[in-house]
């Protein structure tokens, strides 16, 4: 037992993290949902991790991201990840894609869904948010997918859950409806029951928040909290640790 990871190893036990070590992870989108996924896989022993994302940090996601300080504005998300992952533990295995995940796209062609042991959906985009669903499905490997967390301030009514089981959320109402379409009934989910709230000022468009690709679509960006988008990170993370560690099945 290492002492780094002693204390999740005693909860655990040593063929689990075993296990974690085995597995590697992809995480589609290292923002404020995808940044905690991250963060807590990195620090529960997963042996390898493919972060994709195109963005490079701005001033805007010191709000919420825990990727972003003073010191990584500017810099690529997926850069700033794989230095501090070093940090955290030098023995996790990261392969980094600055990339803006799109379907039927060059860049969705770099990846192979069966090297994954699961998949995590932090991204936005609904065309992509699908594909990833599908690609991994067809795959045979376990995904699991972040349904809206911005407007909303209440950690406390996020959940896991099917997709078919989700409500007050416009996003998982759009990929239901889509997925249907393509022959897909369930995935699982991580969903708020909180109706997202208006906001109360103007912002300018995602784009120009995030410094992002230029094709990326522009659109008016959410409002965020520091704790609902960590919170949905975190339970995600406890998810993908409690199925590859084999202790969600005992």
């Amino acid at each position: 037992m290492s002492e780094q990871l002693s204390r999740t190893e005693r909860i655990l036990g040593a063929g689990a993290m075993a296990r974690l070590r085995r597995s590697r992870v992809a995480v589609f989108g290292a923002g404020g949902v995808g940044g905690f996924v991250i963060e807590a896989l990195s620090r529960s022993g997963i042996g390898a991790l493919d972060i994709i994302d195109s963005d490079t940090v701005a001033l805007s996601n010191l709000n919420r991201q825990i990727i972003a300080t003073r010191s990584t504005v500017g810099r690529l998300k997926v850069d700033a990840f794989a230095e501090r992952i070093a940090d955290i533990d030098p023995e996790v295995c990261v392969r980094t894609y600055p990339v803006f995940y799109l379907p039927d796209s060059e860049e969705a062609a770099l990846f192979n869904f069966k090297d994954y042991d699961y998949v995590v959906d932090a991204i936005d985009t609904v065309a992509a948010k699908i594909d990833i669903i599908l690609r991994a499905q067809e795959a045979g490997v376990p995904v699991i997918s972040s349904m809206g967390c911005g407007n909303r301030i209440d950690p406390g009514k996020l959940a896991i859950m099917d997709l078919s089981k989700t409500s007050m959320d416009p996003l998982a109402r759009t990929m239901r409806r889509e997925l249907k379409k393509r022959g897909v009934a369930h995935v699982k989910v991580l969903c708020s029951s909180e109706s997202p709230l208006r906001p109360v000022a103007e912002g300018p468009a995602d784009g120009q928040l995030s410094g992002s690709a230029d094709e990326r679509p522009k659109r008016m960006a959410p409002g965020s909290t520091a704790f609902v988008p960590a919170s949905a990170g975190l339970m995600i993370a406890a998810e993908v640790v409690r199925e590859l560690s084999g202790i969600a099945n005992v």
